[in-house]
């Protein structure tokens, strides 16, 4: 059962025809042990999908900054969001991405306002909110930037500490964290985006959130290069020698603990990752394909430079899985553990000017 002193997450139910819903009910049927947790979403999405899942669920619906109770396994407390139409699994309604971005409007304020301590985000689907007319739209993490009104996030994964502690050839049980010098872009555009500006923003920014959310004193980060080997010299291009390296020099000397640009085919290997509390991929298929080898399932998505704890799973909708019992919600449990975690050192001063207010 959870208790009054744990932190409040609001835990928005995601996509509403993919597995979001499923997981949140999954969740509140198992229990949470490290947090009080508030759904945000349509009560009679979460009644429906419950039954169709079996799942005896108690749903008890509240309002931002009223007492959410303690609760035991089978019961959810939930924040009433509305569905703009009825939701079927596995089959998306553009009517509903107002609702999506809806929950996260909800979960961001109470947020801002104190009323919960974090946000966890089950999956969205970013075609469907496209295809609905929010142009632009590009994903939770932009979202989130534009709605705190802050210049730059960063966006990293983690994997649970408890699954390299199964792993020794990992180092040492350690969580894997890799965080990204640029998020969704197609690939032709990486490389001019990978600016001196960038680079500096995002290193400060990780640099200050694992001192702030993760307690590290001084943390050591790895830089991946842009090119294969690095640029080998200039051979293979020369962004590492005319951006990169002297960025992390520049860096360096501000007092940041930074190794690189090293070649991100060797650095992804226990003796490189050895004592590293965070690797720097420079755009998303260069790292995260390596942090979902290493623990798909059991890894979280964070969002650094925020004003507020956010985390989330590390999949998508699954719209073929919604409804039919079989997700699995190791991810949106480690997503909550971290937030929790991260709400803990919520007081810890913030060391790093981002916002564009």
């Amino acid at each position: 059962m959870t208790t009054p002193g744990m932190p409040l997450l609001a835990l928005t139910t995601g996509e509403p025809a993919g597995i979001g819903p499923d997981l949140v009910l999954r969740l509140a049927a198992e229990g949470v042990d490290d947090a009080r947790v508030v759904a945000v979403g349509d009560p009679a999405l979460l009644a429906e999908r419950a039954s169709r899942l079996g799942l005896a669920i108690e749903l008890l619906q509240a309002a931002p900054g009223e007492e959410v109770p303690s609760v035991a396994p089978g019961q959810l407390p939930v924040w009433p969001v509305t569905l703009r139409e009825p939701a079927r699994p596995g089959v998306l309604a553009p009517h509903n991405a107002a609702y999506v971005l809806e929950t996260l409007d909800v979960a961001i304020d109470a947020c801002r306002a104190g009323h919960a301590q974090g946000m966890v985000t089950a999956p969205l689907h970013k075609g469907v909110i496209l295809d609905a007319g929010h142009a632009g739209f590009t994903g939770h993490t932009e979202y989130l930037r534009d709605a705190c009104g802050v210049e730059e996030v960063v966006m990293m994964l983690a994997t649970d500490a408890a699954l390299h502690a199964e792993r020794p050839d990992w180092a040492e049980g350690a969580s894997l964290r890799v965080a990204l010098a640029t998020t969704h872009l197609p690939l032709r555009d990486v490389a001019e985006a990978i600016t001196a500006e960038r680079l500096t923003r995002v290193l400060r920014i990780l640099d200050a959130d694992l001192r702030r959310w993760f307690g590290v004193a001084t943390p050591r980060i790895a830089v991946c290069g842009l090119n294969p080997h690095a640029g080998e010299g200039g051979h293979l291009g020369r962004e590492e020698i005319e951006v990169i390296e002297p960025t992390l020099a520049a860096l360096r000397d501000e007092g940041l603990t930074l190794d690189g640009p090293l070649p991100a085919d060797t650095l992804f290997t226990p003796r490189h990752l050895a004592g590293v509390d965070a690797v720097l991929a420079m755009y998303h298929d260069q790292g995260l394909p390596v942090l979902k080898y290493a623990g798909f399932g059991r890894a979280a998505n964070i969002t650094l430079g925020l004003p507020l704890v956010r985390t989330s799973v590390d999949h998508g909708t699954a719209l073929d899985l919604a409804g039919t019992g079989r997700a699995d919600p190791g991810s949106l449990r480690v997503a909550v553990a971290l937030a929790a975690e991260m709400a803990g050192r919520r007081k810890a001063p913030v060391s790093v000017k981002n916002s564009r207010l």
